[in-house]
């Protein structure tokens, strides 16, 4: 139990580790971008589903492919003339829209004419509900001075999150749209987006902050006045709380720590309903009302989707998504309170170590190892299920690259741990089965095992070796004037004596009682009975410590025999050792017999 305790702690510390270690940029990016293509998948799988339903209260006029060809054959050049768009917006106010947005920028331009621009402007002046786009950057100041912009573009956000930087989406410069607008209405939005390191835009900002103030997201400013429209959102102040979500009324929108929304994608491509501009452009200049393209209540939004002019965006579920339909996406998700939150880091560390706690549970409870990775391997399964649920249902992004590493590298180091311990367990039975406990010396059954394998190399090879049999001399005496614990103090500094002086490739045995062996490999007759001849000598030249500080000496009588001289069987170099052995002991021992 307190193997598995230590163990258990061992692999926890382990999976800290790991996350102390993905701190490093290069990692952290890595595993980032990895975590990114997850999100990217569950969010296609949920599209291909059709989860969740794009609102049909957004209508896209858009300058596809087709309008694009109109208007050059029409009007012989692009940009279309400002006073086009003026017709435009009367037709389709005359039908009662919730809001019109334009996802173009009407920059001072030679191409368009003052009184275009004054025709323009003046619709701004003449509809509230009436919304134009502008864009950031951080263009060189010698290129473009930084404008001034009107004070009633700003909001004002108080922000009481201790994570959330308001203020990182920050630029130096701006192009500026035409002054008539600027100045006729407040109802501008920033169309700058934020894209992740890999180019994908997953996130849309809350605001963009120029000169220190901050200016909201076109999308943002539209989904709110279709809010305020409903009667959804009655308030002017915008709060972020102390759990990073920005409060309107009864929603609550969760932020990330550069106060961006993580968009949630819809089915379908277009998921929105795409109106060509060029059919709007004939229905406006005839007056003619169409039961098919009915604008009441609707949010209308102005944007390009023809591929050549550049406005188009890799989203998740796309690597080709037109701009205005992220700009939809962005009020659809406002409208349906409807953005994705990124669990905490904190949360993150905390499913990594129940993984790896349930990966540890599993390998230490199943002796197989085929069937503990299996289940293992389904736990994990089962966690990529459950995030990809947790999005679908619940709008949660639980991230899954952190807490599969984690438990994999912990199912994987659990596994060498594992068997190195059993391994080392395994070491330790053998050493138990084939030594004897009291000497420390090989026991006899790993003696006759030695012997045999010693004659099948030395026949195979045409090589000898030798055999020395010794026993104590008088060690019944000795027991029994000293007692058995002075015998085994004895018999312990006996195998020490023979163990230091022999080679480590030699083998030394008990061979029962008071009786060891010594085989050793590739030696003659006369190099074992000089190795014997020196053990003897070293043995009755040593003082033996005895209990409670007594000292003795002993001798011992030796015998020794080789292979194949002396037999060629276990039975008969044992036996030929053995006659020697006891010569010695009936002339005299303390001797090696010959």
């Amino acid at each position: 139990m307190i193997r598995k305790i230590l163990y258990t702690l061992w692999l926890v510390f382990f999976v800290l580790c790991i996350f102390f270690c993905v701190k490093s940029a290069n990692i952290k990016s890595f595993i980032g971008m990895i975590e990114n293509r997850t999100f990217d998948i569950r969010q296609t799988i949920m599209t291909q589903y059709d989860t969740k339903s794009a609102s049909d209260d957004i209508v896209i006029v858009a300058v596809d492919d087709a309008s694009y060809e109109y208007i050059l054959d029409k009007y012989g050049e692009w940009p279309l003339s400002r006073d086009i768009y003026v017709k435009l917006v009367d037709y389709i106010e005359k039908q009662h829209p919730t809001s019109i947005a334009f996802d173009l920028m009407f920059v001072k331009s030679i191409k368009s004419s003052n009184q275009a621009d004054k025709a323009l402007a003046d619709v701004f002046k003449r509809y509230d509900n009436v919304y134009a786009s502008m864009n950031f950057d951080n263009q060189d100041y010698d290129l473009r001075l930084p404008p001034h912009l009107p004070e009633k573009l700003a909001v004002e956000i108080d922000n009481n999150s201790p994570v959330v930087d308001i203020n990182a989406n920050s630029y130096t410069n701006c192009r500026k749209i035409i002054d008539g607008i600027l100045n006729n209405t407040s109802n501008i939005g920033i169309t700058n987006v934020s894209r992740s390191d890999d180019g994908v835009l997953r996130k849309m900002p809350l605001v963009a902050t120029y000169k220190g103030k901050h200016y909201p997201q076109l999308g943002f400013a539209v989904g709110l006045s279709y809010l305020r429209s409903q009667g959804l959102y009655s308030g002017k102040d915008f709060i972020i709380d102390s759990r990073s979500r920005l409060i309107l009324d009864d929603r609550k929108i969760p932020l990330d720590s550069e106060g961006n929304v993580i968009l949630n994608w819809y089915g379908g491509q277009p998921c929105y309903r795409h109106i060509p501009l060029y059919k709007l452009i004939q229905l406006a200049e005839t007056g003619t009302v169409s039961n098919e393209y009915n604008f009441k209540g609707k949010i209308v939004y102005f944007g390009t989707t023809a591929s050549s002019l550049f406005d188009i965006k890799t989203v998740p579920v796309s690597k080709n998504y037109p701009g205005v339909d992220v700009q939809a996406t962005y009020v659809n998700n406002l409208i349906d309170n409807n953005f994705i939150k990124h669990i905490d880091k904190s949360i993150t560390v905390e499913l990594a170590v129940i993984l790896s706690l349930i990966t540890i549970l599993i390998v230490l409870s199943e002796n197989s190892a085929i069937v503990g990775a299996f289940a293992s391997l389904s736990v994990y399964l089962a966690y990529i299920l459950i995030s990809y649920f947790m999005m679908r249902f619940f709008n949660l992004w639980i991230d899954i690259v952190y807490p599969l590493l984690s438990a994999i590298f912990t199912l994987i180091i659990s596994y060498i741990i594992k068997y190195f311990i059993k391994s080392r367990d395994f070491d330790r039975q053998y050493m138990l089965a084939t030594t004897d406990g009291l000497t420390e010396l090989y026991n006899h059954r790993y003696f006759k095992e030695q012997m045999r394998q010693m004659i099948d190399s030395s026949t195979r090879y045409g090589t000898q070796f030798s055999l020395i049999i010794l026993d104590i001399d008088f060690f019944k005496k000795f027991n029994d004037t000293f007692g058995h614990q002075a015998g085994d103090a004895v018999l312990k500094q006996v195998a020490q004596t023979l163990k230091r002086n022999v080679r480590a490739s030699d083998i030394v045995c008990r061979y029962g009682g008071e009786e060891m062996s010594i085989i050793l490999s590739n030696t003659n007759y006369d190099i074992a009975l000089s190795t014997a001849k020196k053990i003897c000598k070293r043995v009755s030249s040593r003082t033996f410590k005895l209990p409670k500080g007594k000292e003795t000496f002993v001798t011992i009588s030796l015998g020794v025999s080789t292979f194949p001289q002396d037999g060629i069987s276990v039975e008969e170099i044992i036996e030929a050792a053995d006659t020697r052995l006891y010569h010695a002991k009936n002339t005299g021992r303390n001797k090696v017999g010959d």
